[in-house]
């Protein structure tokens, strides 16, 4: 029979948006006198081990959630003091007007994974109970087919599914209300969606984000933001770069690229060690070390492309909806306002039988005043960069927010071409201070899996990659990864799983969508420290 545990609430995902809904349903019932157990779980090793973000954070939910933040210490310690945007030829920078949204002042630069470990002690305080180790794998239902659970993921299982003596079966967590706060692109989320059609609007479309962290000597630019725009990617390609100094020694550096892009060619990893050689960027890290290195998926739709927020027996909040501000680059301010929202909405069905709906919340928030305004801007840039550029200085000049229209989004995958119509293209060999190989950055991710397990990137038609991907596509899932996950072998595919960052690229960007990412075993995965 299998294990079972029950909760009021259960939260699935660890990060700033499952933590700010935890902490604020114990702030309610602390403030009404009110029980609730609320539990969450988190399938990296440990909180923050699979927490990747630039990251600039606007403090406007912390300051909500926890005013006196400061006095608990909060790892939120270096306030911008420079903003800089630059557009990239191959060899000149020019600095450009940082636009008004990109603008940092009042902001604080931020290790994302600190802030979230630091979340978690906060959570603990108040009563929340915290299973880290322990991914969400499917559903629990009851008859009417509403959500009344999550099972966590097996362990100890080989390769072909078979229990070893290790074996423990996944626990049946169960709760009255379940919370989706996966991040990006979450596996139980995107079954929700599909289950339950919950995409009513444009679909979502997504970015890779590859991060390395660098220790530097000693520098006077502390507090520092550089955003740049340009090269290294074609002017039909979305994406750019930033520099971020956390301290006066350490420093984050990474790419964006649009998974709209078209080239099948592009490879993701390439082009952020491609990026790092240009002048501007060299003369920032040539003299330091590279500490770590990883990457993950983003939301870029913006407000028209969340889903329903609710479905039968739970809510979905932060980048798991997708709330992000594309052109602030900044998405855990609302990520944990969400949260915030959901755990308000969700305290009041449980404790006083009202209805206060979190779409109606989210709808009347800040949130909205946010994200609304600025739904055009990504996707102008479906034209072209300077189209782009040009779209969002008018919308954001002129027209300040209020076009009467609405801009569609197209799924990521529909946009790659075929290999016959493109260019391959040529990357330079790394130099081993600047530019690296992969499976060196890879060992700076600290990712691992236990290799005798069921493989978790799954084909839904195997054969499918080397008669149709492989030949029309040129196998783009070999560069669209950031973790050389995917190789093909005398024509034929190889998944090394065990070298997955969890960025769930692939379940995005595959052409004929056969890739299906699904957890591995809990605790496995990249094990990221300040990123």
């Amino acid at each position: 029979m299998t294990d079972s545990l029950s909760f009021d609430v259960v939260i699935v995902g660890g990060g700033p948006a499952g933590l700010a809904t935890a902490i604020r349903l114990k702030q309610l019932c602390q403030q009404h006198q009110k029980e609730l157990s609320v539990c969450v779980l988190e399938k990296g090793s440990q909180i923050g081990a699979h927490i990747l973000s630039g990251a600039v954070i606007d403090p406007i939910a912390i300051n909500e959630l926890i005013p006196n933040w400061k006095e608990r210490h909060a790892p939120i310690i270096t306030k911008v003091t420079h903003d800089a945007f630059y557009y990239l030829t191959q060899k000149r920078a020019f600095r450009l007007p940082t636009p008004p949204l990109m603008k940092n002042h009042g902001n604080y630069i931020v290790s994302l994974g600190e802030v979230t470990r630091w979340l978690a002690k906060e959570a603990e305080s108040v009563g929340v109970e915290i299973f880290a180790g322990f991914p969400g794998a499917s559903f629990v239902f009851d008859e009417k087919n509403t959500v009344v659970g999550v099972k966590t993921q097996d362990m100890g299982r080989d390769k072909n599914g078979n229990p070893l003596p290790t074996f423990q079966e996944g626990v049946n967590i169960f709760g009255s209300q379940v919370i989706l706060a996966e991040g990006c692109h979450g596996s139980l989320t995107q079954k929700a969606i599909h289950m339950y059609s919950l995409r009513k609007n444009q679909p979502q479309t997504y970015a890779i984000g590859l991060k390395e962290l660098w220790k530097v000597p000693k520098s006077h630019h502390v507090g520092s933001v550089y955003h740049t725009l340009g090269w290294p990617l074609d002017h039909k390609t979305y994406g750019g770069g930033f520099l971020y100094y956390l301290d006066s020694e350490t420093v984050a550096l990474g790419f964006v690229i649009g998974l709209d892009y078209q080239n099948p060619y592009l490879n993701t990893f390439q082009e952020l060690q491609r990026f790092k050689h240009h002048p501007f960027i060299r003369s920032h890290i040539e003299k330091g070390e590279c500490l770590s290195y990883g990457a993950r998926a983003l939301n870029e739709g913006g407000w028209q492309s969340l889903p329903q927020l609710y479905f039968p027996g739970g809510l979905i909040v932060g980048c798991a909806a997708g709330f992000l501000n594309v052109p602030r680059i900044k998405g855990s301010h609302l990520a944990m306002k969400s949260g915030m929202l959901a755990a308000e909405s969700v305290f009041n069905t449980l404790t006083q039988h009202a209805n206060v709906s979190y779409p109606q919340l989210v709808e009347n928030s800040w949130i909205k005043t946010e994200l609304y305004p600025v739904r055009n801007i990504r996707p102008g840039f479906k034209w072209g960069r300077l189209t782009g550029l040009a779209y969002a200085a008018i919308d954001t000049y002129v027209f300040r927010g209020k076009t009467p229209w609405t801009f569609p989004h197209y799924r990521d995958h529909t946009r790659l071409k075929q290999a016959p119509n493109c260019k391959a293209i040529v990357y330079p060999k790394p130099d081993g201070k600047i530019s690296f190989d992969l499976p060196t950055q890879l060992s700076r991710s600290q990712t691992h899996h236990r290799e005798n397990q069921p493989c978790h990137l799954n084909l839904k038609d195997k054969k499918l990659p080397e008669e149709m991907t492989l030949p029309l596509y040129a196998g783009p899932e070999t560069r669209y990864c950031p973790a050389g996950v995917y190789e093909y072998v005398n024509h034929k595919l190889i998944i090394n799983g065990q070298n997955c960052l969890h960025c769930k690229t692939c379940d995005i960007k595959d052409p004929y969508q056969n890739i299906d990412w699904e957890p591995p075993e809990g605790g496995d995965g990249p094990e990221y420290g300040r990123m």
